[in-house]
C-alpha cells in the first residue's frame, strides 16, 4: 500500500516540481538551485535562510512562490525599532457598543500566514529576532497567556544582507541553527539577466497559475518522511556532519586549525529530511548519497564557524565543504 501511494503520489510530486518551474521561470530568471533548495525546505517542513545582495529579486521570488502554492503570505521588514508585538500581534481593548464589560481581544500580526518573509532579519535586535525564531521551532505563539497555534504549513524565509555590517545584529549561532538552509542568491549570466531586463520590462507582466495549495503540501511533507533512506546515506551524512567537528577524531584536514565551531547533530537530521524532501520531488522511493552532496553546502554552510585564522588566510566555510566533500567517503 504505502509502495504504491509513494509511486502516485512521488510522480505527482515530481510533475509539480516541473510545472513550478515552469511557472516561475516565467517571472524569475535563472536561479534554478534557489527555486530547488526553496522548495525542498518547505517539502521537509523547514525555514530557510536568503542570502544575496539587494536587487537580484528576493522578494519577487517569495512572493511568487507564495502565488504557486496558494499560500497566504506576509512580508515583515525588519528595522531596528521592531518589537516582538509587531511580528506576533497585540491584545487591544474591545470597547464595543452594548458591552457592559471592558475585555480583550487579539489582533493577528503579520505571522499568521503560511509564507513569512522576514526582510533584513539581521536589522532588528536579538529580543525580536528570538521572538520570531522561537515561533518557528514551536508552531505558536503566546501573547497574554494564550496560546495561539501558526497557520499550516508554515514557512518562513528570512533575508539578510551579506555585504552591510554596519547597523546590524548578526543572528547567533545558536538561532542559525534553526534554519534548515541557507540559500545563496549570485548575480545572474549576462544572459540571463539580458533576458530577464527584457521580459521584466515588457508591457505586460504574466500572471501565475497555482501549482499547489496548502492541504496538499501537508500532505507530501508528511510523504517526504516516508521516504526510505539506508543506513549507508545516514552514515555519510553524520559522517560528512562529524568531519567539520573540530576536536573530534573524524574531523576532516585543517579543520581543527581554521573551525571554531563544527555543525552539530541537527544538521545531520536535516541533511536527511532535505534528501528525503529531494528524492519525493524528483520522483524517486529512497534517497542516495548524491541527495546529501547535493545538500550538504546550504545545511551545513551556517553551520560551520570559522576562526580568525582561517579569516586570515582568505578561507571560508564554503571552501572548507567543499574539501571535506572531497575527502569524506560515501
Amino acid at each position: 500500500m504505502t509502495e504504491r501511494i509513494m509511486n502516485k503520489t512521488g510522480m505527482d510530486a515530481a510533475a509539480a516540481m516541473a510545472r513550478l518551474r515552469q511557472e516561475l521561470g516565467r517571472v524569475i530568471i535563472g536561479q534554478e538551485d534557489v527555486i530547488e533548495q526553496i522548495t525542498v525546505t518547505l517539502l521537509a517542513g523547514g525555514h530557510a535562510l536568503l542570502t544575496g545582495v539587494p536587487g537580484l529579486g528576493k522578494t519577487l521570488l517569495v512572493k511568487s512562490v507564495a502565488q504557486l502554492f496558494s499560500l497566504t503570505f506576509k512580508r515583515i521588514q525588519f528595522t531596528p525599532d521592531l518589537m516582538p508585538a509587531d511580528i506576533f500581534g497585540s491584545e487591544v481593548m474591545d470597547e464595543s457598543v452594548g458591552r457592559t464589560e471592558k475585555t480583550f481581544r487579539f489582533i493577528p500580526g503579520p505571522v499568521f500566514a503560511n509564507l513569512v518573509l522576514a526582510d533584513e532579519i539581521n536589522r532588528t535586535p536579538p529580543k525580536t529576532q528570538a521572538a520570531l525564531l522561537e515561533a518557528m521551532g514551536e508552531g505558536h505563539v503566546t501573547v497574554g497567556g494564550v496560546t495561539y497555534p501558526l497557520e499550516k504549513p508554515f514557512f518562513v524565509l528570512a533575508t539578510q544582507n551579506p555585504i552591510e555590517l554596519e547597523g546590524t545584529y548578526p543572528l547567533p549561532e545558536a538561532q542559525l541553527d534553526r534554519f534548515l538552509m541557507n540559500i545563496v542568491m549570485d548575480y545572474l549570466p549576462l544572459a540571463d539577466e539580458e533576458r530577464m531586463v527584457r521580459e521584466t520590462t515588457a508591457p505586460e507582466q504574466v500572471a501565475l497559475q497555482p501549482v499547489l495549495d496548502g492541504q496538499e503540501i501537508i500532505a507530501l511533507q508528511r510523504l517526504a518522511r516516508e521516504v526510505p533512506v539506508s543506513d549507508n546515506v545516514v552514515a555519510y551524512a553524520v559522517r560528512l556532519c562529524a568531519a567539520t567537528r573540530p576536536g573530534g577524531a573524524q574531523a576532516a584536514p585543517r579543520v581543527n586549525d581554521l573551525v571554531q565551531w563544527g555543525a552539530g547533530s541537527r544538521a545531520s537530521q536535516a541533511m536527511i529530511l532535505a534528501g528525503k524532501a529531494r528524492a519525493l520531488l524528483q520522483g524517486r522511493r529512497n534517497v542516495a548519497c548524491e541527495d546529501v552532496r547535493a545538500l550538504a553546502l546550504p545545511v551545513l554552510r551556517h553551520r560551520v564557524i570559522t576562526n580568525f585564522r582561517a579569516e586570515a588566510e582568505g578561507v571560508d566555510a564554503e571552501k572548507l565543504i567543499a574539501e571535506i566533500l572531497a575527502t569524506v567517503a560515501e
